[in-house]
């Protein structure tokens, strides 16, 4: 019998669809304060690399501002980029971490992914930032 899904397979974007150019800052005027900024939403989709099929999770952003906060419209829309890209799991934690990281510079994120299961296995993928601390001598 002939396996019908041996070839099926979707349109898959590469990484260079993630749109890091939409995202927009805030000023943050409390620097120092401790505050923790938690932003969480369930409807994260990125693609398998080799099949397109969806990656749906649940993800938790979690930083402490320096000097800047995140715009949530365009965390939204960067966000939404994700859509029909072929990435990793672990890659797209990753990305996130890396791009907000570098625009916010913030104390400190943990970004938290949990993916839906596949294959019966779920997958609770977890990053951490924190700003190095240089000391002189």
């Amino acid at each position: 019998m002939e396996d019908k899904y041996l070839n099926k397979r979707f349109d898959i974007l590469d990484e260079k669809n993630i749109d890091v150019e939409i995202l927009e800052t805030l000023d943050f005027r409390y620097k120092g304060s401790g505050t923790a900024v938690t932003i969480s939403t369930k409807e994260f989709t990125s693609v398998c690399p080799w099949t397109g099929l969806p990656d749906t999770a649940e993800i938790f952003i979690t930083y402490i501002p320096s000097k800047k906060l995140v715009e949530m419209k365009s965390l939204k829309y960067y966000l939404l980029s994700f859509r029909n890209v072929g990435i990793l799991q672990e890659h797209a934690v990753n990305r996130i971490i890396n791009d907000l990281s570098g625009l916010l510079k913030p104390e400190f994120m943990e970004v938290t992914a949990k993916f839906e299961s596949r294959g019966g296995l779920d997958t609770l993928v977890k990053v951490k930032y924190e700003k190095r601390k240089i000391e002189k001598s």
